[in-house]
């Protein structure tokens, strides 16, 4: 593994997107009295003064104001010089974060709900914007929240902010294409200089940046990772995180965000292999075989077939091809620098079945097995995994021969 560090990133083809038509920031520097405005899309509303519409404002939840912006395009304006007024801004950026007055999950929520509800209007009012033109206003009006900075508050793990920041941008880019979340990532890099923060933590010696080590864990969870329901979403932000760096210093990175935050947390203990197993065919192929080829290479013959019988239950259960966990063992057989230590992985892979199979029947015999029968199920679903297993082995032989 070289132990230099890449820090490019995934650079943004210069072309034309679907927003590329839209007004400009001029759009928020028009005058709301100019003759350019339609005020007729006002309707009712132009016959009041601007501060009587601003009033008016002050009696609407946010989702209600979110609503009305949508509207007409004057409307929207109106709102939107309204958010950039003093009096707007404190009503609408709570800062509320460190309040220990009320229960903390009841007042989380509520502030919580409020930026996912501030997210939508700004989604909403800044529609006609490009991308870029968007994330700078949105950023120039959510400055003047030092929570919301990577470095801005001083007791970050008591804090709420983090998190309703992620709650605002989860809700804005909702929807978004992946160009366009792309942009977004590109642009908190810029903005909290976040690449040379996980540069300098993953070249350092661990511990010795225990602090940026807990901004960065805390940016990347509350901030990106910890709000979607999706998986895939998820998923997308944490490839953007790990994507620039070797796998080594991936790991080091996924510790940082997910591991323990303190020698006193609890640490798990040592994981199933049917965990582990499951792991490693969510991180994809180069990973696992990565992985299981350092154990050939070191040796480990036996742990490693056991760990095959386990791919093959996880494919069984969870419906994947087979044949991926065949292919896989094929992979790693050639790892293997004689014949003789592939034959007896090979007898150890065909042991590891029988071992497994007799210690799962073992414990449905002895009646140590849940309510819901899983001994039984586990047993069920590995008697399967066996005979598809050496079904995929017997076409992969046969087509062998017959080429």
């Amino acid at each position: 593994m070289a132990s230099r560090v890449n820090t490019s990133f995934t650079l943004i083809p210069n072309q034309k997107y679907r927003r590329s038509n839209r007004r400009s920031s001029s759009y928020f520097s028009n005058t709301l009295g100019s003759d350019s405005q339609p005020l007729s899309t006002l309707g009712n509303f132009k016959a009041l003064p601007l501060e009587i519409f601003q009033i008016i404002l002050r009696y609407l939840s946010v989702k209600d104001i979110s609503m009305l912006s949508m509207v007409s395009k004057t409307v929207s304006q109106h709102i939107i010089n309204y958010i950039s007024t003093s009096s707007g801004s404190k009503r609408l950026l709570l800062q509320d974060f460190h309040n220990l007055e009320l229960p903390s999950k009841r007042q989380d929520s509520a502030i919580l709900e409020h930026y996912r509800s501030l997210g939508l209007l700004f989604k909403r009012c800044t529609l006609l914007l490009p991308t870029r033109e968007r994330l700078k206003y949105i950023h120039k009006i959510l400055a003047e929240v030092s929570c919301f900075k990577f470095n801005g508050c001083a007791a970050p793990i008591q804090c709420v902010g983090l998190p309703c920041y992620g709650m605002f941008l989860q809700t804005l880019t909702a929807g978004w294409d992946e160009l366009e979340c792309h942009r977004v990532y590109n642009f908190l890099c810029e903005l909290t200089n976040l690449s040379r923060k996980m540069q300098t933590i993953v070249c350092s010696k661990p511990g010795s940046a225990r602090k940026l080590e807990l901004r960065i864990r805390l940016f990347c969870r509350n901030v990106l990772l910890d709000h979607w329901t999706h998986r895939s979403d998820s998923a997308f932000w944490l490839t953007r995180i790990l994507k620039p760096w070797p796998m080594v210093n991936q790991a080091r990175l996924l510790y940082i965000i997910f591991g323990p935050i303190s020698p006193q947390d609890v640490v798990p203990r040592e994981w199933l292999l049917e965990n582990v197993a499951r792991l490693l065919i969510l991180s994809g192929s180069n990973i696992c075989f990565t992985f299981m080829a350092s154990k050939a290479v070191n040796g480990r013959a036996i742990e490693l077939a056991k760990l095959i019988v386990f791919l093959a239950l996880v494919c069984e259960k969870e419906l994947y091809c087979m044949d991926w966990a065949v292919k896989m063992m094929q992979k790693v057989c050639k790892v293997f620098s004689s014949a003789m230590e592939r034959n007896n992985f090979l007898q150890n892979v065909a042991n590891a079945f029988a071992c497994v199979i007799m210690e799962m029947l073992q414990s449905v015999m002895s009646g140590d097995h849940d309510e819901d029968d899983r001994s039984f199920l586990n047993l069920f679903h590995l008697v399967h995994a066996q005979a598809n297993f050496h079904k995929e082995v017997l076409y992969l032989t046969m087509n062998t021969l017959s080429t």
